[in-house]
C-alpha cells in the first residue's frame, strides 16, 4: 500500500513539472515572428524551414534573409542561446550564432568564420515610441574573412569587433567598432596605367585597421562620431569625425516608416521620388554642429608627389611647388577671402614637411541642415563662414 501511495505520488509530480514545463516552454514561432516585425522596419526578412527548442535554446532551421528589395539568400542553421521572454512579451537573445561562410563567385571564393551577434533585445511592438520598440543588439562580431581567387589571397580581415553600450540612465549609446588586420593585394591588377600607379606608390600590399567610436544622446538627438578612421602602414590615417543634433526617436521612426511606404509602393519610380521627398522634409529636423577631417601622413605623400611629377617630367620637390603655386589660384575662384590664406599656408607647410592636414568645421552654434542647403544653393562661397571651416597643418 505504501508502495503504491509512493509511485503515485511520484508520477504526480512527473506530470506536474511536464505540465509546468510546457507551460513555461519557449514559443518559437512567436520569436521569429517578433523578429521579423522589428526587422521589416529596418530592410529584410528572416525565414526558417523550421524552428526547434530547447530549452533556451532556439534554432533556426535552413534560415534564408530577404531584403525588402531583392532575392532572398541562403544563410544556414542560426542558434540562438540564452533566449528569454520578456513579461511584456519581447525578448533577450543572449547571443546567436550564424554559420560559417564558403562560397565562390567569379572564380572568387569567399570565406567568412564565427559570426554572431549579442545581447539582441526584440521588441514585443516595434511600432511604439521608446527604446523598447527597437531592435538592438550589444556586440557584434567576425572572425578570419578571406577571399582567394585564382589561388592566391587578395582580401583578408583578422577579425571585427563592434560593440554598443545603453548608459545606465538610458540617456543614449556609446559605440565602438574595430576592423584589424586588414590586408589587400594589389600586385594583380591589370590595367597597365593603374598597375603603375600602384607599384609607384608601393601599395602592392596594404594592411591597416578601420576604426570607430562615437555617442548617440537621445533626447537632443545628437550624434557625436568622434572617431572612424583609416589607418594603414606606410600610407597614413585618415580620421572623420562628425557631430549632428535632431536624430531623435521619433525622427528614426520616421525614416523607418517613409522607407516602408516606398517599399510597398509598386511603382518603383514614383516610390522613390515620394521617398526622396520624405528625407528632405526629414532634413528639416536636423542641425549641423561640427566635423573634421584630419590625415597624419606615413609617407604615401612623397611617393604621391614623386610618382605625379614624373608624369609632367619633373621631380617630387618641383612638383610640390607647382602645387603651391597653384593654389592660391584656384582658391582665388571660390570667392572666400578670408579661408584663402589659411588654405595656402597650410598646403605650403605640409608640402614642404608632410606631417599632418586637418579641416575642421565649428559653428558658433548649431546650423540646421535647410540653412545648409540654402546657402550651397545661393551663395556657396558663404558656407566657410557658416560652418566656421578652418584648416591647418603639422598641428
Amino acid at each position: 500500500m505504501t508502495f503504491y501511495r509512493t509511485t503515485r505520488l511520484m508520477l504526480s509530480g512527473v506530470a506536474f513539472l511536464s505540465l509546468a514545463g510546457s507551460a513555461f516552454a519557449l514559443d518559437g514561432q512567436d520569436l521569429l515572428k517578433k523578429i521579423n516585425a522589428a526587422y521589416t522596419l529596418q530592410g529584410g526578412t528572416l525565414a526558417a524551414e523550421g524552428v526547434d527548442v530547447d530549452g533556451t535554446t532556439v534554432t533556426l532551421k535552413n534560415a534564408s534573409f530577404k531584403p525588402n528589395s531583392g532575392e532572398a539568400m541562403p544563410i544556414g542553421e542560426i542558434t540562438l542561446t540564452g533566449v528569454e521572454e520578456d513579461e511584456d512579451g519581447g525578448y533577450y537573445i543572449e547571443e546567436a550564432a550564424f554559420p560559417d561562410i564558403d562560397t565562390t563567385n567569379d572564380g572568387a571564393t569567399l570565406t567568412a568564420t564565427e559570426l554572431s551577434l549579442g545581447g539582441i533585445s526584440i521588441p514585443a511592438d516595434p511600432k511604439g515610441e521608446g527604446l523598447d520598440s527597437m531592435l538592438l543588439y550589444e556586440s557584434a562580431h567576425t572572425g578570419p574573412i578571406k577571399v582567394v581567387k585564382d589561388g592566391a589571397e587578395v582580401f583578408s580581415l583578422g577579425g571585427s569587433d563592434v560593440n554598443l553600450t545603453l548608459r545606465e540612465d538610458e540617456s543614449g549609446f556609446d559605440f565602438d567598432g574595430a576592423f584589424k588586420s586588414l590586408k589587400a593585394d594589389l600586385t594583380k591588377a591589370s590595367d597597365p596605367q593603374s598597375k603603375e600607379a600602384i607599384e609607384k606608390l608601393a601599395l602592392q600590399h596594404i594592411n591597416g585597421d578601420i576604426t570607430m567610436k562615437g555617442a548617440w544622446d537621445l533626447a537632443p538627438g545628437t550624434i557625436d562620431v568622434s572617431e572612424f578612421a583609416f589607418d594603414f602602414t606606410n600610407v597614413g590615417k585618415l580620421n572623420l569625425a562628425f557631430k549632428i543634433s535632431g536624430y531623435t526617436m521619433p525622427f528614426v521612426k520616421s525614416l523607418q516608416e517613409a522607407a516602408k511606404q516606398a517599399e510597398a509602393n509598386a511603382n518603383k519610380e514614383e516610390a522613390q521620388q515620394a521617398l526622396g521627398l520624405s528625407m528632405l522634409g526629414l532634413l528639416q529636423q536636423l542641425s549641423f554642429e561640427g566635423a573634421q577631417i584630419r590625415f597624419d601622413d606615413a609617407s604615401i605623400t612623397k611617393r604621391a608627389l614623386d610618382y605625379a611629377g614624373s608624369q609632367q617630367n619633373m621631380s617630387g620637390k618641383q612638383m610640390a611647388d607647382s602645387l603651391k603655386a597653384m593654389t592660391p589660384i584656384m582658391l582665388a575662384q571660390l570667392n572666400i577671402p578670408e579661408l584663402q590664406n589659411a588654405i595656402s599656408a597650410a598646403v605650403n607647410t605640409f608640402l614642404d614637411d608632410p606631417k599632418s592636414l586637418t579641416v575642421s568645421a565649428a559653428p558658433a552654434k548649431p546650423v540646421p541642415f535647410p540653412m545648409i542647403m540654402g546657402a550651397a544653393m545661393g551663395a556657396p562661397n558663404t558656407l566657410p563662414q557658416v560652418l566656421g571651416v578652418k584648416v591647418s597643418a603639422n598641428d
